[in-house]
């Protein structure tokens, strides 16, 4: 019985860790806001849970934004060989 050791194109090429200036802003961005919101829902202060939620989503969207203006991993701006 032959086993077949073909690799799989898909699985062969190396998928990265997302270390670009696109990555780091989101994360700082979403960070901020949990952060933010689990003092705010500590102390009860609701309408601020729900702003902190909105900077969450803010910090996603910059992420994505900032990917396609090219600062992404291999982006064209993103400074880094990757």
């Amino acid at each position: 019985m032959s086993q077949k050791t073909e690799i799989d194109p898909i699985f062969a090429e190396e998928v990265g860790h997302g270390n670009s200036i696109a990555a780091w802003t989101c994360v700082l961005i979403m960070t901020i806001g949990f952060i933010v919101g689990g003092i705010a829902f500590a102390n009860h202060a609701h309408t601020l849970v729900y702003i902190s939620c909105g900077v969450v989503v803010l910090g996603l969207l910059m992420g994505w934004v900032m990917k396609k203006a090219g600062f992404g991993v291999g982006g064209s701006r993103s400074g880094a060989s990757h």
